[in-house]
């Protein structure tokens, strides 16, 4: 007990000292702080973008409007000339002493980069693969020349703050997506974000883990990730923020029916295939943790989570584009945890817990939404 009152005191102490380092000192993300990316190229983009501006109050200078594919997918190359190159002109006009400390990427923008080299080989412990999540690079449009192959240690992440990275915090930009199916539920993500904010987040809280809490103090792989859900739990329930805080244990995910009045969702491991088992509140928060749930938010017919709980009700979700090893997902007692304490925004408290950048994983909602006040 000694030991994680004292570890809830070096994350509370931390997360102080980040917030010291920023413009914000005292505060959360604000809305001039915020650069929004609209693709003309992309019918419904740009009204979007305009809509959540004004909701916001954005100022209108922070509108960057890129010219790029509406596909979900583009290459390298167009990443590179077509988004990063006019966002980072669009920073430099901003000069040295820019305020902006997130990009809000919207409905249009392509999600994924495919591959410029052959695939993925993990030969020696080595990774080759250069396919990643076009929100994941622009975390790191500020940054010059670095490694494409594999992940890069996030400087900003809980775990590594007591290691050197390559990257500084300086270069590094949060990032997050108001994308979706369709026009219609990327404009309730935004609606119901402020929703959430004036009415409370209200509701229940559900953690699918897989196996009984364990014993061992020193965990990798599955079992931290599935102990973490043990823990997530109890974070959440000792905060008081939830109405009930549920957690099966059992191998078996939810089923239809288990979860009504879902505010906050954390689980795994049902690869492609939602389980509708829940009711989703409005300004409801989660992520399934399973490999390429964010491949596609648009295809017809497909299965994989982040799509889905979009299409049912969720306003904020967090997903890899391709195959991100488990290790790349926030870990869920830090994540719930850093949200529920109320301090810091949704894009915040996905920063600080996200291991790694120029990798798989997005974040999708309103990087503004704060859903709690702060404790």
């Amino acid at each position: 007990m000694a030991s994680r009152t004292c570890q809830n005191l070096i994350v509370c102490l931390f997360v102080l000292s980040w917030l010291l380092v920023h413009p914000s000192s005292s505060r959360a993300l604000e809305p001039d702080e915020v650069l929004v990316i609209a693709n003309i190229q992309a019918k419904d983009s740009l009204d979007l973008a305009r809509y959540y501006m004004q909701q916001r109050h954005i100022p209108l200078e922070h509108l960057v409007q890129i010219s790029t594919t509406g596909e979900e997918h583009c290459s390298r190359a167009t990443y590179d000339t077509e988004i990063r190159r006019p966002i980072r002109q669009a920073l430099a006009r901003f000069g040295k002493n820019s305020r902006i400390r997130c990009l809000a990427v919207m409905y249009g923008v392509p999600l994924a980069i495919e591959s410029h080299a052959p695939l993925s080989k993990v030969t020696s412990g080595e990774k080759t693969e250069t396919r990643a999540a076009v929100d994941s690079e622009l975390a790191l449009v500020l940054s010059g020349d670095y490694p494409l192959e594999g992940w890069l240690p996030n400087p900003y992440f809980l775990g590594f703050r007591e290691q050197e990275t390559l990257l500084k915090r300086d270069t590094v930009l949060m990032v997050s997506r108001l994308d979706g199916p369709n026009p219609a539920i990327v404009r309730r993500l935004v609606d119901d974000a402020l929703f959430a904010e004036k009415k409370g987040l209200q509701g229940r809280a559900y953690f699918d883990a897989r196996w009984p809490k364990p014993t061992e103090q020193k965990l990798s792989g599955y079992a931290l990730y599935d102990a973490s859900l043990h823990a997530a739990a109890e974070e959440v329930r000792k905060s008081g923020r939830m109405e009930e805080v549920k957690l099966d244990a059992r191998e078996a995910l939810f089923q239809p029916g288990d979860c009504p009045a879902a505010a906050l969702y954390c689980g795994w491991y049902s690869l492609g295939h939602y389980v509708n088992a829940f009711t989703w509140v409005r300004g409801a928060i989660g992520y399934h943790i399973a490999s390429a749930e964010c491949t596609t938010l648009r295809q017809p017919g497909s299965q994989v989570w982040c799509k889905r709980m979009l299409e049912e009700g969720m306003a904020a979700t967090i997903g890899p584009v391709y195959e991100p090893y488990i290790q790349a997902f926030p870990l869920p007692d830090l994540f719930f945890r850093i949200l529920t304490e109320g301090y810091l925004s949704l894009a915040e408290a996905y920063l600080v817990t996200l291991p790694f950048l120029s990798w798989q994983m997005v974040l999708i909602g309103d990087p503004l939404y704060k859903p709690f006040a702060p404790l």
